[in-house]
This record gives structure tokens, sequence and C-alpha cells, in this order.
């Protein structure tokens, strides 16, 4: 099965959605407009304005705006992150109050919908595509003019629609994926996109960044292995050494020489050792830790 460059990574995400088809039939299946009620779907500015220089400066991945003058924001997060729900409430809300100048009246202020594509499960519901608006307790509607969807990528499909066949779309990792969901969609959207994932695939250029960001993610996963297995090590030292300091003083030779033990077999054994020693020195002997030169002494000459 011959590999595919994934839609799952920022630069193939912003890529794809540069062709006016694909955004056009995107927006008309998620939001339920029927495709020849959308004339045009321009691509916006990815800045949100700030007003002061100390405001955090709110960065979109795709921004449109639709020809009834809405607009609307796609964005991909594949990794977990903390406070996810505040981070799509700030970029909602700056996009609707950005939309007022000055003296403006607030009939100006135009609807702000955020499509969040989700690598990763928001909570334990079956739905992988949820709509969220302002409604009272009851369930009343309160206003129209701010929105979010939410895709979830990782939960199983139930059916065959419009938005599932996106979601395969981007899960899609191989070529034989691609061809069962030609096969499969009569959708002009998706057989556009799929279209435009095969000519990334096929660019140099596109196939040199993804194989870029694969190291990156890659070297990435490398570093925190690191990370955790150095905190492993210190840990166990750590672990040595209180041990040892409950029966009595640890010299400094010794401490360094603990500290700078990376075998974690070693320290295991020393952990054992340290649990079960009765002193310092007694701990010192079994695990064959040597004495400084210097308090060893001088080696007597022969003939003395």
């Amino acid at each position: 099965m011959g590999e595919i460059i994934s839609l799952k990574y920022d630069f193939s995400f912003k890529y794809l959605f540069r062709n006016e088809k694909v955004r056009r039939y995107f927006i008309s299946d998620v939001l339920g407009i029927p495709p020849e009620a959308i004339r045009s779907v321009r691509l916006g500015d990815t800045y949100l304005w700030k007003k002061y220089w100390r405001q955090k400066q709110g960065i979109l991945d795709v921004a449109m705006e639709l020809n009834d003058d809405g607009k609307v924001n796609i964005e991909l997060q594949v990794e977990m992150m903390s406070y996810w729900d505040r981070r799509s409430l700030f970029y909602w809300s700056k996009m609707f109050a950005e939309g007022l100048l000055a003296g403006q009246k607030y009939r100006k202020l135009k609807k702000c919908i955020c499509i969040s594509i989700l690598g990763f499960k928001l909570d334990s519901r079956p739905e992988y595509h949820k709509v969220y608006r302002l409604r009272d307790g009851t369930g009343h509607e309160f206003s129209d003019m701010m929105e979010i969807h939410v895709i979830e990528l990782n939960k199983p499909l139930k059916g065959a629609g419009r938005v599932d066949d996106w979601i395969r779309l981007f899960n899609a990792g191989t070529e034989e994926e691609l061809d069962m969901l030609e096969a499969d969609t009569k959708n002009p959207g998706i057989l556009e996109a799929i279209k435009e994932v095969r000519v990334m695939s096929l660019r140099k250029t596109l196939r040199m960044m993804y194989e870029a960001k694969l190291r990156e993610l890659r070297d990435r996963d490398a570093r925190e292995d690191y990370v955790r297995a150095e905190g492993r090590v210190e840990g166990k030292a750590e672990s040595i050494l209180r041990l040892l300091s409950e029966t009595g003083s640890v010299p400094d030779f010794l401490r360094q020489r603990i500290l700078q033990e990376q075998d974690p077999g070693t320290l295991d054994r020393w952990l054992l050792l340290a649990a079960r020693a009765e002193g310092v020195e007694d701990f010192r002997e079994r695990a064959g830790i040597s004495l400084p030169y210097r308090e060893v002494g001088p080696v007597p000459r022969k003939g003395m």
C-alpha cells in the first residue's frame, strides 16, 4: 500500500483548503448549507486583531468569509491540549468582536462559526459531530450569531454521511484508503479533495515537508523518552541517597558517584543494597565503589 501525505499536518491541511471547491463543499457538508447557496468562500486574514500590545495574538488555521459576510474558522488540533475549550472560546470571541470598528453599529457584527477538527476524543459521548450554540436552560436559542462545530476523528463512524466521508478522508493514510473512499462517494468536494491529496503526495517540495514533519515528531518522541528515562534514573539515585542518609552521613564522593550512574540495572542493585546496608560504609563496600585516592593513603614501599 502506497503511503500518502496525511491531512493531519498543518501544512497539508492548509494546502488542501487553498482549493475553492474543497472549501465550498466542506462548509456545505458541515453546516448543512446547499452548495449552490454558497456563491464564494474567500480565504481571509488568519491573524486576529488585538487592541493592546499585551493582549494575546490570535492566529487561525484557515479563516474564511462567506458571501453573506459570515466568517468561518477551520482549525485542526491533532494532539490533546490543556484548556482546549477555553482556547476555542478565545478564538471564537475574538473573531466576533474584531468585526466591529469604532463608531459602528452592532448590526455590523457578522455571524462567526468555528469548525474544530480534533485528533483526540473531547468526551465519552459517541457523537463525533457536535454543534454548540447559545441557548438557555430549556434549550431555547438566544442567538445564532455564534456557533461551534466539533468533529472528532478518533470516534467510530455510524454511517456514510457527508461529514463521515470527510472524517475518512482526514484519517486516510494510504492510496488504498483513498481508492476505497473514491469508489464509495459521489460527493464532488470529497472527490476534489482526493485529487488534491494525490497531487500533494507527488509534489517533491510537499513530500520533503512531510518527511521533515515526520522526523520532527520522531525526534520529539525520542527526546520525551529520554527525559522520562532520565527522570527514572534520577529518581532511583535520589531514593538510594535517602536510604543511606538514614544510616549516616553520605560523603560527597559517594553522593556524586551515585548521581552520575546512568545504568538502570546498577541503580536497581544499589537500591536493594541501600535498603539492606547496616551503614554507609557497608553499602560502599558491597556496591564495589572505591574510595578516592586521597583517602586510600600512601602505598608502603618494598623493604620498609
